[in-house]
């Protein structure tokens, strides 16, 4: 399966790359990272694809990198119809005090407007 996994630097989106990387690892996805500039992470792009490539080196997974300028939601929405990618991948999901899902403003984007498969994980 080809898998496009948009990252931002929040402690969800890298709990998201370590559980799309174990699962390429098991079923040989073709793994795709999109690193986007979040405003809500104190992390530099720069910063995010070092961890990124650290996750990597350590699971032995040869993945694309790549930066994404622009809206986030957006651009990961275009690149995955655009590319032909069969899923999306994305952290989020964090559970309020009443035990609803909040999700951030670029999950809810990239799942309201994607016409690809997404796969939020939490």
């Amino acid at each position: 399966m080809k898998v496009l996994l948009g990252i931002g630097g929040s402690e969800d989106s890298i709990y998201a790359l370590e559980q799309t990387v174990d699962r390429a690892l098991v079923a040989g996805d073709d793994l795709t990272v999109a690193v986007v500039e979040n405003p809500k992470s104190d992390a530099t792009p720069e910063e995010v694809e070092a961890r990124v490539q650290a996750v990597l080196d350590e699971a032995g997974l040869d993945a694309d990198i790549r930066h994404v300028k622009g809206d986030p939601g957006s651009r990961i929405v275009d690149i995955a119809e655009e590319e032909g990618f069969d899923q999306i991948a994305l952290g989020g999901g964090e559970t309020s005090p009443m035990g609803k899902i909040n999700i951030g403003g670029i999950a809810e984007f990239v799942l309201l407007n994607s016409h690809v498969t997404v796969k939020l994980v939490r």
